[in-house]
């Protein structure tokens, strides 16, 4: 069994948050205790609280680390245009949810008592997703109101994230095996012409 002395703070964390991960992978959220992930690095549950303040701090830095692979995956598309740059984060925010999705989960589904907020630093990186999604917006329609953006960016996306809910609980009922890909390219497409023709409306 390793000894605390062994590791300095930030090994230690690192060790945990490797072994929450794969914790969080293999048998979901239901296996995220301070007691169970100790464990799995040879420390005693005690020791983690050296390098995280609860077991909310330990989730939300799992949190952020999600994050950070998340929007790693959403700088790697190419756009030829605005809405093509649209279309392309829905599809790589499908496909990384798929690929990780008790930590994609977890983003949505950890919960804390009504008086915790989580901290600002996570909230950032949150802020950081919607970001991308404006700037393609504002490229389309600039004279949006800062406002009107942000509204416009969080409508498309809880889409785009309630078809990635529905494929991932196999809740869609359509018999094609491309059916997410196809339902978030036609709700982008069509939100998109849809809130393109209101410029015009009001020109």
């Amino acid at each position: 069994m390793a000894k605390r002395k062994e590791h300095s703070k930030e090994e230690l964390r690192e060790m945990a948050l490797c072994a929450a991960e794969s914790l969080l992978q293999s048998e979901g959220l239901k296996a995220i205790s301070a007691r169970r992930v100790a464990s799995e690095i040879g420390y005693s549950a005690g020791s983690l609280y050296t390098v995280f303040k609860n077991i909310d701090d330990l989730c939300w830095q799992l949190n952020a680390r999600t994050l950070a692979q998340l929007l790693a995956r959403l700088d790697a598309v190419v756009p030829a245009s605005p809405r093509c740059c649209l279309l392309d984060y829905g599809q790589a925010y499908l496909a990384f949810a798929r690929e990780n999705p008790e930590r994609w989960s977890l983003l949505f589904e950890h919960a804390t008592a009504n008086d915790v907020m989580p901290p600002a630093w996570l909230s950032e990186r949150i802020l950081q997703l919607f970001a991308r999604v404006e700037q393609c917006l504002q490229q389309m329609r600039p004279n949006l109101t800062p406002q009107a953006l942000e509204l416009s960016a969080r409508t498309i996306w809880s889409g785009v994230h309630g078809i990635a809910v529905l494929a991932l609980r196999q809740k869609l009922f359509v018999s094609n095996e491309r059916a997410a890909e196809m339902m978030l390219q036609e709700l982008v497409q069509q939100y998109l012409n849809g809130w393109l023709s209101e410029e015009t409306e009001h020109a």
